[in-house]
């Protein structure tokens, strides 16, 4: 299993722009990331300055939304659809997509139920709950 480090995926995130800026040939996963990248055009200045990226610190306090973990849930959510795990996550999205009329808002709301879902299991000091995850999209897309 893969695990970056904070500055390691800071890096692929903004090295992932500045190619696509440049129009440079990218890996798969930087074609991925490079979508969303492009869906969030309120990011493109902290991507493009490294150095103060991987300096940057994203407090609760300071009202911030980090943007490495805004694009990496993104890409998460993506690898989850295309591998359909959990089982029926790919349906979930599906829905919510059809429903909202948009992948990227599905993602939003996909994105809460996981955080959800990673705070939950921190706090608890148990393993995170895919199911509950699953069936906290499933309740919002069929609200």
């Amino acid at each position: 299993m893969f695990a970056p480090s904070q500055l390691e995926v800071r890096r692929f995130f903004c090295q992932t722009y500045r190619k696509l800026r440049e129009g440079a040939p990218l890996i798969p996963m930087e074609a991925l990331a490079a979508d969303w990248i492009q869906q969030h055009p309120e990011y493109h200045a902290e991507l493009a300055d490294e150095e103060t990226a991987l300096a940057a610190v994203y407090s609760v306090e300071e009202g911030r939304t980090n943007p490495f973990l805004h694009l990496s849930m993104h890409l998460t959510i993506t690898e989850q659809h295309a591998i359909d795990q959990p089982s029926g996550i790919r349906q979930a999205i599906d829905l919510m997509a059809a429903k909202r009329n948009s992948l990227h808002e599905a993602h939003h709301v996909a994105m809460d139920a996981l955080g959800e879902m990673i705070w939950a299991s921190q706090r608890s000091g148990l393993p995170p709950d895919g199911h509950a995850y699953l069936d906290s999209i499933r309740r919002k897309a069929t609200a």
